[in-house]
């Protein structure tokens, strides 16, 4: 059992996750479009209330301003298609709803959802173009002006037309088998919904409330109660009784804090968990170009994996050399490939960021801009406001200062300010978070690299620091990431790992080993044993105590001259293998042992931000304890440009299609794939450490499990024995103790 039996590849240890391959258009329509609907629905109901609640047309006394305006009866009919339209969509938004909960089919439930806004949407369309036409009363149109309530149906018919027409994409999707037809979502996602819906209740029996407490006309109150939660505080509508200032304190409370929980849903859905699905799409296209880029070049060598045959791939090293260590060469491909990887990721990420912040800070400049536009269009023929007082008053109201020196009097600006505030508040959330993301964190690596370079040094040491500094500073040029010296991975690590101090303060030491000592094996074995000393005081997070440590033997590693010309060896040459385990434990029960170690050690990186991030060595000493070795070419493949349609795999070499993950058995040849390749562990859309952790908690339940079965063998071929003694006996006539369990019998 010289390597526990590990012949086991990458494939199969669980599913592929290939949603870096999936269309990112499917996914809005299917999870996006549905959470969008879920969320505006609500909202185009609470406007279609506030259409209902009041007249749509007011007329102006001669010498008055708007502030005193009369309002104009509706006619009966108008009243009761307003009301039978709001019905309508409550009932389709019900039906989403218990779509979403599972609790009617989709089959059923959206047609009604979809039907029912989009009557709605005609419904509230016909009205007003009605009330705008030939429903003019008997008065001069310049004493004639719409109401609040008529400002709200527009909004809302605009609102049903665009969830109703979100909800028809979602349903020729389905219908066109792109995805389930049945909803994907989250509870993250469902709460948003449910939050949303009490908000906008909150917010409405609350404008209610003060609406009799302080003699207001309910529309005006639910402007105040808008500017109040939203903690702008305009100053133009304020409170004037004792019992409406003594209950304000609690309801804004209450208010601003479900509102905090609606942007905060928002920012959670839009930036952590869409943007996952967003990065593996960025990704996989990246890689594509990528490798369609460097197969056209003349570098493209180095996605080929190396057989004996092929040593002539790296020149660098003596013919004689090559042919003699070819799973050298293929790590030191590997090693490239996988750093090919790291630069795709990191170009990816820098990307997303700053496509996020280009975004989200149009976005934003749109609702300021053209809002500003809306507001001055609203409020120039009562306040002959210009664009700029447009700009001004949407940046203060935007940002929250709310100075009250300019503030929307009109029916038209002040509907259509807590239409916009619904908008532009969580927009300029989203954008101070992606500003986060990249021009603060910018500010942040910078100021932090200053400290490790400087006066303080972080925990990779001072030189390292100075390495990785003037690396990025000259593009690679002055040190490649190759040079930059990895620790190994593993206890390896945890037992060789050290700072500069220790380099100082341990030359000594080494001088006087290395006199003493009489072969390289025993200074191999002294620096062991030195750094088994330091191991729990210079690993990494989650690293083992010494006893488990020196419970497993290290492997001597190559190379025993004196230290510092080995250290100053190690920076220069090529990445070669060196600090990779050449073998694993000899027994099952050390490599148990082993894998239950790691496992406690990368459970601790899952609580790294960010996430934690493995070096090569680190990749492949966790990929041979799954059973995958990197130097091993016949698992090796060179990626594709493109996935074929259907396939599992890299290819369709020995790969099982996507609808069953689970490798056949007979099948003679290994799956292959690439670091580079859409197979790879790094386009995972998980974390590094909650991959490494499922894949190491999987081949420890099939050890443990192959233990339980070869025990139960054990049992029954003992249990068999027996009886076959006792029958023997039986026919002898003798007499015999037979052993059953911990109890002992006499048999006849």
């Amino acid at each position: 059992m010289e390597d526990a039996n590990l012949n086991e590849t990458i494939s199969e240890h669980a599913e592929a996750q290939d949603v870096h391959l999936d269309r990112t258009r499917w996914w809005f329509a299917s999870a996006a479009f549905p959470m969008i609907a879920g969320t505006l629905g609500p909202v185009a109901s609470a406007f279609s209330i506030c259409a209902l609640v009041k007249p749509w047309r007011q007329n102006i006394p001669p010498g008055s301003d708007i502030t005193t305006a009369v309002y104009i009866d509706d006619p009966s009919w108008l009243i009761a298609i307003n009301a039978a339209q709001l019905v309508i969509a409550v009932i389709g938004n019900l039906f989403l709803l218990l779509n979403m909960t599972k609790r009617v089919r989709f089959s059923v439930a959206q047609p009604i959802t979809i039907v029912g806004w989009y009557i709605s949407s005609f419904l509230l369309t016909a009205l007003c173009a009605t009330a705008s036409g030939p429903l003019l009363p008997p008065y001069k149109v310049d004493e004639l002006v719409w109401s609040q309530a008529f400002y709200y149906g527009i909004f809302a018919a605009v609102l049903y037309f665009i969830v109703a027409s979100l909800m028809v994409i979602t349903v020729w999707g389905a219908k066109a088998g792109h995805y389930p037809s049945h909803f994907e979502l989250t509870m993250s996602q469902r709460t948003l919904m449910l939050q949303t819906i009490l908000f906008l209740t909150y917010l409405l029996v609350g404008a209610l409330i003060f609406s009799h407490v302080e003699g207001w006309i309910y529309l005006d109150a639910v402007y105040w109660a808008d500017v109040t939660l939203f903690t702008v505080g305009l100053g133009d509508i304020t409170l004037n009784t004792k019992l409406g200032r003594g209950l304000m304190i609690p309801y804004a409370l209450i208010g601003i804090t479900t509102l905090g929980l609606v942007i905060g849903s928002i920012r959670s859905l839009m930036l952590d968990r869409g943007k996952k699905r967003l990065d593996a799409r960025m990704l996989e296209k990246r890689r594509r170009r990528f490798v369609k880029r460097l197969m056209r070049s003349d570098q493209g060598e180095v996605l080929e994996p190396i057989e004996e045959e092929d040593a002539d791939y790296y020149p660098e090293l003596k013919p004689h050399d090559t042919l003699r260590t070819p799973p050298k060469q293929e790590l030191q491909r590997r090693h490239k490939e996988f750093h090919l990887m790291r630069k795709i990721q990191d170009q990816t990420s820098s990307r997303r960021r700053w496509m996020a912040m280009g975004i989200s800070t149009g976005s934003w400049a749109v609702l300021w801009l053209v809002g500003a536009k809306i507001f001055q269009e609203c409020e120039a023929p009562f306040q002959n406001w210009s664009y700029f007082d447009g700009v001004y008053f949407s940046f203060q109201a935007m940002s929250t200062i709310g100075y009250g020196d300019r503030t929307p009097k009109s029916n038209s600006g002040k509907a259509f300010f807590v239409f916009w505030s619904l908008l532009a508040l969580p927009t300029l959330t989203i954008l101070i978070s992606n500003a986060g993301d990249t021009i603060v964190k910018g500010i942040r690596d910078a100021t932090v690299l200053l400290g490790n370079i400087t006066i303080l040094p972080g925990e990779r040491g001072y030189k390292m620091d100075i390495k990785h500094f003037l690396s990025r500073l000259s593009f690679g040029a002055l040190f490649t990431e190759n040079t930059i010296r990895e620790l190994p991975p593993g206890f390896i690590g945890a037992a060789l790992g050290h700072s500069d101090e220790d380099e100082d303060g341990n030359e000594e030491d080494d001088e006087s080993s290395s006199a003493s000592s009489t072969s390289a094996s025993r200074g191999t074995e002294e620096r062991g044993a030195r750094a088994e000393a330091k191991s729990s005081r210079k690993s990494r997070p989650g690293e083992p105590s010494d006893a488990s440590t020196r419970k497993i033997r290290l492997p001597k590693r190559k190379g025993t001259g004196d230290k510092s010309k080995q250290s100053k060896k190690e920076d220069t040459e090529p990445f070669d293998g060196q600090g990779i385990p050449e073998q694993l434990p000899k027994t099952r029960a050390e490599y148990r042992l082993l894998l239950i170690d790691e496992i406690r050690r990368v459970s601790q990186h899952l609580q790294q931000s960010p996430p934690w991030k493995y070096t090569y060595q680190e990749w492949a000493w966790y990929l041979r304890l799954i059973g995958e070795d990197e130097s091993d070419v016949s698992t090796h493949r060179k990626p594709l440009k493109k996935p074929k349609a259907g396939i599992h795999g890299d290819g369709d070499s020995g790969a099982a299609p996507v609808t069953d993950p689970t490798p056949n058995p007979d099948q003679s040849e290994k799956p292959k794939w690439s670091w580079v390749g859409h197979r790879s562990p790094l386009m995972d859309t998980r974390d590094e450490a909650e991959w490494i952790l499922d894949k190491l908690s999987v081949k420890l339940r099939q050890e443990l499990q192959a233990a339980v079965e070869a025990s139960e063998g054990e049992d029954g071929v003992r249990d068999t024995e027996k009886l076959e003694d006792r029958r023997r006996d039986s026919r002898s006539g003798g007499r015999k103790q037979v052993w059953l369990g911990n109890a002992v019998t006499e048999t006849v």
